[in-house]
């Protein structure tokens, strides 16, 4: 059986934001309730008084046919007389009483119309009155001996107050549009200073200037979240650009080093051409400091690798107290090398999930920094214990000269170095390595003062679905 091909429906699009849609948006919402409240109104106005109008016609015909009957024509022709007088004055009903020889007897129409035949319901009709035609609804009737009764209301007597209400109704409306297009020129004018606000700011941002802001908001004002919000996007971005200048910055200033090393090395081996035990002494001396350069770039790449997040999908369960026992266990050669005491103490289960072989570096870089900086017959303390249910704080403490408050916090940015560390190996990336596998665990490392010597403290993240127990 072939298969029909499928169409699809066309895609609603909305119109777009702006003021004049606004403004039509507005006027059309205040039409439709405008109608909504007059179209009812009008409907039940024109209803009543058509109904009430023939219930009186109705009940003045019964009244007077009555009183035709007790009393005879004389008090008919008396009461309708009184009622509306000889003549019409432009207002009130409608009478007439012709005798059987068909002259008028009393009301205030001068004549029969022409067009009113015998016995009628209350009806709708055109008749002549002082010389101009007006439509009214009447009834008529024979009464006994030949006498013929006419009643009827002129349906212009609301057409004045009709009238009103329909100006009333356009008026209600041309104030409506009024308020609408003032409202959008209103509204479309504070948009577009907002927006050229916007945009004087993104022009300034992209000719360099990114310490603009856009102006702080009033209190209740509209835009106010997206301000700070895209405020707090342009810190970001600068605190970003910043950082990739240093970056850059130190890269090209540690880079430099090896690299002129190593090109004076090869220059002085092809001018002087020394001994052959002198130059493959050159030759591994130029080899370290490629791997130098190779070591940047490496911890570079892994930095990358950890910011970027794909480090999370290998996560497996991970034991800190035996992870950090062989960490400490690894080093201590080093430490009694440099008569220094170096001593582990596990605390309770830490079973979590991670990545252990970029917990063990990160540890291991701290354990690097304290044997680094700590004095002959120093000493350094390793401790794992579990904070609560879900963390877990790792601690490597040391007595060595520590880091001053004021550098704390730029000390685990990438390439950064403190004065007393020039002299010392290294680039600067250890602690901000281990700062990142602190982040990819959703964690912090924090620097305290060990009072004397630093104390840097590792805390981890335990997924709540982790078993306690150790393996």
């Amino acid at each position: 059986m072939p298969k029909l091909p499928i169409r699809l429906l066309p895609r609603l699009s909305l119109p777009g934001f702006s003021a004049r849609t606004l403004a039509i948006g507005y006027v059309a919402v205040s039409l439709i309730v405008l109608a909504m409240f007059a179209g009812p109104l009008w409907f039940s106005w024109s209803t009543n008084v058509e109904q009430v109008r023939t219930e009186l016609l109705q009940s003045d015909t019964h009244r007077l046919h009555q009183l035709y009957l007790r009393n005879g024509p004389e008090a008919l022709a008396a009461a309708i007389n009184a009622q509306t007088g000889t003549s019409y004055q432009g207002v009130g009903k409608l009478m007439l009483l012709i005798g059987p020889d068909g002259k008028k007897l009393a009301g205030n129409l001068d004549e029969w119309p022409v067009n009113v035949h015998g016995n009628s319901q209350p009806c709708a009709k055109r008749i002549m009155i002082d010389g101009q035609y007006q439509n009214v609804e009447l009834t008529n009737g024979v009464l006994p001996g030949g006498y013929k009764l006419l009643i009827a209301s002129s349906l212009n007597r609301f057409e004045n107050l009709e009238a009103i209400f329909i100006y009333g109704l356009l008026g209600c409306a041309a104030t409506v549009l009024m308020v609408a297009i003032l409202g959008a020129l209103l509204i479309r004018r504070v948009m577009l200073s907002k927006v050229d606000g916007i945009s004087q700011t993104t022009t300034a941002i992209i000719a360099g200037k990114l310490s603009q802001r856009l102006p702080a908001p009033s209190q209740g004002d509209d835009l106010e979240m997206l301000t700070y919000t895209v405020n707090g996007m342009l810190d970001q971005i600068e605190h970003l650009v910043h950082s990739v200048q240093d970056v850059s910055n130190s890269i090209a200033h540690d880079l430099r080093t090896p690299l002129t090393e190593l090109r004076t090395r090869l220059e002085e081996l092809t001018v002087t051409r020394p001994p052959e035990a002198e130059t493959y002494a050159e030759i591994d001396a130029a080899i370290n400091d490629v791997d130098r350069v190779m070591a940047i770039f490496n911890a570079l790449l892994r930095l990358a690798e950890i910011d970027s997040g794909t480090r999370r999908g290998g996560f497996v369960p991970v034991d800190l107290a035996r992870l950090t026992a062989e960490v400490a266990e690894f080093y201590l050669p080093v430490a009694e090398l440099n008569e220094i005491s170096l001593t582990f103490e596990p605390l309770g289960m830490l079973q979590t999930e991670g990545d252990p072989l970029l917990l063990a570096q990160a540890l291991g870089n701290l354990v690097e920094n304290a044997l680094k900086y700590a004095p002959a017959h120093g000493r350094i303390a390793i401790t794992a214990q579990r904070c609560n249910e879900q963390l877990i704080q790792l601690t490597v403490a040391d007595n060595g000269p520590g880091v001053p408050e004021h550098e704390r916090a730029r000390v685990v940015e990438r390439f950064y170095r403190s004065d007393s560390s020039r002299g010392t190996p290294g680039v600067g990336l250890g602690l901000a390595l281990v700062s990142s596998v602190a982040r990819l665990h959703c964690g912090t490392l924090e620097l305290q003062d060990n009072r004397p010597g630093l104390r840097a403290v590792l805390y981890l993240s335990v997924p709540r679905h982790a078993t306690p127990s150790l393996a």
